[in-house]
Parts: C-alpha cells; sequence; structure tokens
C-alpha cells in the first residue's frame, strides 16, 4: 500500500491558513511553523520517492480520487491527484529547495514586522505549485496555476508600501493573466472536441483530433507558459519582480513559479508531438528568449536583475529543449533540476550579499567582498561556475545536453538552434562573470559607512546545500541516462542524433564560453569601474538597460491600443447604449408630461368620461344593429 499523496499539498496550505487566519497570536512562532511545514512536505515527498523506486517503471504512477468535482451532465471532472516520474521530479525540487529558502528567510526577514504573513504567503505559494504539478487533469492544474499567480502577487508587493514594489506585483499579475487566457481557451478547446479535461483522456484522444485542433490547442497552451516562465513576448514582468524580498525571488525562479511553463509543455507533450507547428513555435520561443534574457544581463547593474534577466535566458534553454519532443523533454527537465540548485544558490547569496551591504544592489558599489563575506563568496562561486557550464559542475551536463539535442534537430534548423544555444553559452559566461568581477573582485567601491559582515549560520548553511547541489546535481543526474531512464515511461524517449562528437560540441562550447570570461575579465577586472554608470553608452547598451525596450513595445502595442478601444467602447456605451435608455426614457417622459392633465382628480371629470364612454359604446351597439 502506498502512502497517500495530499498531505505533501495540505500541510504548508493549513499551515498558510493558520499563519493569516490567527494573526499577530502567531507572530512570534509562525516561521518556525511555515518551516516544519514546508520540511515536513519534503519528508512526505521523500516517502514517496523511496516507495516510487521500490516499484517497476510501469507501476510507479500513483492516482488518487478524492472527490468528484464538477458532475455536471455528462461532463465529470474527478479532484484526483497523479504522482508519477515527472511531477515527482518537480515535487522534491519545490519541497526541497522550498525549504532551503525557508531556513534562510528566518534570518534574511528576522527584522521584518511582517514575517509571519511572509511566511504565509510563502506556504501558500508552495501548495498551489504543488497542486500545479500534481494535478492529474488540466482544470486542477489551473486551480494550482491561479493560486501561483495570486502567490506572487502577495510575496512580490510584500512590501506594498514601496511604490515600485505595488507597482511591480500589479504589473506581473497583468502580464501572468494574458498568459492565463491561453489556458483557459485550451481547456475550453478539450472540452469542446474532446469532452475531458482528464491527461489520460486528452492524450489518448489526441490522435483522433485534426492538426488544426492539434496546434490551437497547443499554441493556446505555449502562450499560458510564456506568462508563468517569462518567456518573450510576456517577460517584462520579471525583472521588476525582484521588487520582493530576496526569498521570493529565489523561490520564483529556482522552485516554482517560471518552471510551471516549462512543467506544462513536458506533460503536455502528447499534444505537441501531433502539433508540429505548435512545436515549432516552442522552439523559436526558446531560442530568442535565451538569446534576450542573456543580452539583458549583460548590462544591468543591480544584481538581482542581472539574476533574473539570467533566469528568462535559462529558462528560455529549457523550452528551447522541450520543443524538440521527446530527445529534449528530459534534458528540459535536468536543466530545470540543476538549474533549480544553482539559481537559488546565486539569489541566496546575492541576499547575502544585500544583507552585509545595507540592502544596497548595484554592484558598482560593491567591490572586494571575496574577503569579507568567504562564505558567500565560495557558495556564489560554485553557482557561478555551475551556470556558465563549467564541467563537472551540475549546469555542463544539463545545458550541453540541450545544446546536443539542439544541434541534433539536423538541416538548417539544427544549425541555427545549435548556433543560438552555443552563442547563449558565451553570453552567459560574460555576465555571470562580470557579475562576480564586480562584486567580489578588485577594489573596494562601498560607502565608508557600510561594514561588510558574513550572514549568520541560518543563512549560510542553506546556501552550502544548494552549492553542493550545484556541484554534484548534474552528474547525478546524467551519469548512465539516470533522469532519461526515469522519465521515459511519462515522456518517452527518442535518440540523439549525433552531428558532431561529443567531445566536439563540449570543446567548442568551452572555448565559447572562456572568450566570454576573458571578455568580461578584460572589461571589469582590467579597468577601473565607475560607481555611476556612464550616461553614454552603445546603442545597444542602452537597448539592454531598458530590457531591449520589452515595456515599450507593449507599450505601444498592447497598452495604447488598449486604452483606445477601451475609450472607444465607453463612449459607445455612454452614447450608444446609455443614450438610447436615455432616449426611451425621455420620450416616455415627455409623452406622461402631455397626458398627465388627463388625471386631474376631480371625481365629476371622471363621471363625465365614463358618460362619455358609456354613450360612445352605446352608439357603436346601436349602428351595429341597424346595419
Amino acid at each position: 500500500m502506498t502512502s497517500p499523496v495530499w498531505p505533501v499539498i495540505v500541510l504548508p496550505l493549513v499551515s498558510s491558513a493558520v499563519l493569516l487566519l490567527c494573526g499577530s497570536r502567531t507572530d512570534r512562532w509562525g516561521h518556525l511553523l511555515g518551516t516544519a511545514a514546508s520540511l515536513a512536505s519534503f519528508g512526505c515527498a521523500a516517502v514517496l520517492f523511496v516507495g516510487m523506486l521500490g516499484r517497476g517503471g510501469e507501476e510507479r504512477a500513483v492516482h488518487e480520487r478524492l472527490f468528484s468535482w464538477v458532475p455536471v451532465g455528462d461532463l465529470r471532472v474527478d479532484f484526483g491527484l497523479q504522482l508519477d516520474q515527472l511531477s515527482m521530479c518537480f515535487v522534491l525540487l519545490i519541497t526541497g529547495v522550498g525549504s532551503l529558502i525557508h531556513i534562510y528567510s528566518i534570518g534574511y526577514m528576522k527584522e521584518d514586522a511582517g514575517r509571519r504573513r511572509f511566511y504565509a504567503y510563502l506556504n501558500l505559494f508552495l501548495a498551489a505549485m504543488l497542486l500545479l504539478v500534481l494535478a492529474d487533469n488540466y482544470l486542477g492544474l489551473y486551480m494550482g496555476w491561479e493560486g501561483v499567480g495570486l502567490a506572487s502577487y502577495l510575496l512580490i508587493g510584500f512590501w506594498s508600501h514601496k511604490p515600485s514594489a505595488a507597482t511591480a506585483a500589479t504589473k506581473a499579475f497583468v502580464v501572468n493573466r494574458v498568459g492565463d487566457v491561453g489556458l483557459v481557451l485550451a481547456v475550453i478547446l478539450m472540452l469542446t472536441h474532446v469532452g475531458t479535461v482528464d491527461y489520460d483522456g486528452v492524450f489518448q484522444a489526441a490522435p483522433r483530433l485534426g492538426e488544426g485542433t492539434l496546434t490551437a490547442i497547443g499554441l493556446m497552451l505555449l502562450l499560458a507558459a510564456c506568462g508563468k516562465s517569462a518567456q518573450v513576448p510576456l517577460q517584462s514582468w520579471l525583472g521588476d519582480a525582484m521588487e520582493g524580498p530576496t526569498p521570493v525571488s529565489a523561490l520564483i525562479h529556482a522552485a516554482t513559479m517560471v518552471t510551471a511553463g516549462v512543467y506544462l509543455i513536458v506533460r503536455s507533450g502528447p499534444v505537441f508531438d501531433l502539433a508540429p507547428h505548435a512545436q515549432t513555435a516552442v522552439v523559436v520561443v526558446g531560442a530568442v528568449t535565451l538569446l534576450f534574457g542573456a543580452v539583458i544581463g549583460c548590462a544591468k547593474d543591480d544584481i538581482k536583475k542581472a539574476l533574473a534577466a539570467s533566469t528568462m535566458s535559462q529558462i528560455g534553454y529549457m523550452v528551447l529543449a522541450a520543443g524538440l519532443g521527446p530527445a529534449g523533454y528530459g534534458f528540459a527537465i535536468m536543466h530545470l533540476l540543476t538549474h533549480g540548485f544553482f539559481k537559488a544558490g546565486l539569489f541566496l547569496g546575492a541576499g547575502s550579499v544585500m544583507h552585509a551591504m545595507d540592502d544596497e544592489v548595484n554592484m558598482r558599489r560593491y567591490g572586494g567582498l571575496r574577503k569579507a563575506l568567504p562564505v558567500t563568496f565560495v557558495t556564489f562561486g560554485l553557482g557561478y561556475l555551475a551556470i556558465i557550464g563549467i564541467p563537472p559542475l551540475a549546469g555542463f551536463f544539463s545545458k550541453d545536453g540541450i545544446i546536443e539535442v539542439a544541434l541534433g534537430a539536423g538541416g538548417v534548423k539544427g544549425v541555427i538552434l545549435g548556433a543560438a544555444t552555443i552563442v547563449g553559452a558565451g553570453i552567459t559566461a560574460f555576465y555571470m562573470t562580470r557579475v562576480m568581477l564586480m562584486t567580489f573582485f578588485g577594489e573596494k567601491r562601498w560607502a565608508a559607512s557600510a561594514h561588510p559582515h558574513e550572514a549568520p549560520a541560518v543563512m549560510t548553511w542553506p546556501m552550502i546545500l544548494l552549492a553542493v547541489g550545484s556541484v554534484t546535481a548534474g552528474g547525478a543526474l546524467a551519469i548512465g541516462g539516470t533522469l532519461q531512464h526515469w522519465l521515459e515511461p511519462v515522456v518517452g524517449a527518442d535518440e540523439i542524433h549525433h552531428v558532431l562528437p561529443v567531445w566536439a560540441v563540449t570543446a567548442i562550447v568551452l572555448a565559447v564560453v572562456a572568450v566570454g570570461i576573458a571578455v568580461a575579465h578584460r572589461m571589469y577586472r582590467t579597468e577601473r569601474i565607475r560607481t555611476v554608470a556612464s550616461e553614454w553608452v552603445s546603442p545597444m547598451t542602452h537597448a539592454a538597460r531598458r530590457d531591449l525596450y520589452g515595456d515599450a513595445v507593449n507599450e505601444a502595442l498592447i497598452a495604447r491600443p488598449g486604452h483606445r478601444v477601451t475609450v472607444l467602447l465607453t463612449e459607445l456605451d455612454r452614447r450608444g447604449v446609455d443614450g438610447t435608455v436615455e432616449g426611451v426614457a425621455r420620450v416616455i417622459a415627455a409623452f406622461s408630461h402631455r397626458i398627465r392633465p388627463l388625471q386631474n382628480g376631480f371625481a365629476r371629470s371622471y363621471a363625465l368620461s365614463i358618460l362619455v364612454g358609456a354613450a360612445a359604446v352605446l352608439a357603436s351597439l346601436i349602428v351595429m344593429r341597424s346595419s
């Protein structure tokens, strides 16, 4: 008998409800309850994982039907959970990395008056993301999807007294609602053409659906993924989301929100595999975004925004791999898992630097911090080596795997995708080396009043554990095809077409990475770094500082036309609809005013009217009788 799955979700959800409903009475121990609930959820996940290892590949999936959710006519949607090899990867990542972020937050949020509320929102976030990946149908996934959107809004705007935080939360919420429309339309198409939203039912019916229908469903799912995973064209919210507390950034970027879109695409693989046009759109979005985010990261002086651009780029790698079908699904998930370790470590390291520098985020005012923050320097440095793909760290195995799959796409497609992924690796090496050099090396550029100091143990130990994962996770998942074999019963498998020997691809990528490191070293190690960025920069740098005009494009193509349409509809409503109603009312009022004298209240007038009416009736009867 297998252990139940539902406690994994219920534990953080109940703790969130307790912290919110009991209010200030839980202030003293709320952070401990929130952390304990997250750890307990991870413990349940570990038990389920061990139980899954004890069963054969085809018997590992666990289905739980909790209750009948939507019994309407012929439509029946159960509220059920599905724990298989794919969802298990996410459950362990969410609860494991999420628990480390909870522990780190005990120190980071120690002086914050709203710490109890912060932990309530964190656990709401975990519960929603767990529901998203554990639901056995698209309606349950949608419920978790919207829960993640709500929790991200609350956490990004946690310091809502800051106008920038309130604006960033609203922006994230609105942009994600655009993507959510895609998921809603996809669910509607499934109900219309299949009659169910259960994964098994949709995937079994997919071969019988027309390519046009499958393409429409795939494109709507991609739109949803673009919103949650900050992919072009719905990427503009991610940089502004750094206004929330740094642990929120780590949770959003490493373990929860931005991974949701990748999960949606991989989970919906049977749909995309039969819709080549939608699959191509996925690949294009991933390729464009991985370069888009990398270029933006090169020009950011805010350490958190540089890492946010990095996340956009790395998720682009995952989306590209997911768009290449069964050959790429495993590598997409592998990079997602390794990214969970090194990106969480990088963000927590950035939080440690901010903690030491009185919340300063401008890297131009750092410099030489490696001696003052030795633990942060080492752990951040290992995350840096992992993300740029230095062997044998985690990112090397997962990113090089994606590059090989991209090259193996064949023909012109393979050349373009391979070039994009390799160039992206070089740019990644440049901007991450830039972050390292500006923060930990060179001369001290901080204010005289600053006294950098290492973070307390409650913050450094999670960073150390994440650094260990950044070093070991890639090899553990890649050697012998461990993760590929694990996922094969769910996502399938396909052979990679190697156009070059593996060692040749590795050599090319490492050479490009070395160039990126050398250029960054030349620019930021051997030359003096100004504490204030120069206003006289190249057009490309200017564009990157403005996020490649993502907000400007949205303003021009969506916001302004949308405003004009809204004004037009408002005028139509005011002059057309309201005018018609008010016109009818005026006509009736005028007519009423004219006939009002007939009702004067005098009995003699009414008697005369009765007499005249009776005479008219009598006369008409006489006329009719005589005729």
